[in-house]
């Protein structure tokens, strides 16, 4: 079975104005991305219109980003909408990311839910 790709996902409410501020933002941000690594999987999710994919992940600040890959999560967590601050963690978790580098550890619920991603990003 070949390794799933590169996800980056943005966890949002329809409700949070930030997030719609925001979302531009990402989606320039992922399609730079994929001139880079074409096999990115960048995805916008509403945690209320996708609960099944989010599962028990309790998210309480927005914008959340996810950044997960072959070797695990890569980043998961709150993230201040700032384009040079999302343009920093892109080069070093995604365009720039070492194989074999280690991850810092995240909770059981961001393991199980980057699972749900690589199983439908490999559809």
């Amino acid at each position: 079975m070949p390794l799933p790709p590169v996800c980056i996902v943005c966890l949002c409410a329809a409700w949070c104005r930030l997030c719609d501020d925001y979302r531009p933002l990402f989606d320039r941000m992922s399609a730079e991305l994929r001139a880079q690594v074409p096999d990115l999987h960048a995805r916008w999710i509403d945690i209320e219109d996708e609960a099944d994919l989010v599962g028990d992940l309790d998210i309480e600040t927005f914008p959340t980003l996810v950044i997960a890959g072959p070797d695990g999560v890569r980043f998961a967590g709150p993230l201040t909408p700032h384009e040079e601050t999302l343009r920093r963690l892109v080069m070093h978790t995604i365009v720039k990311a070492e194989p074999g580098a280690a991850w810092p550890a995240v909770s059981q619920d961001f393991v199980d839910f980057a699972s749900r991603l690589a199983v439908q990003a490999r559809r």
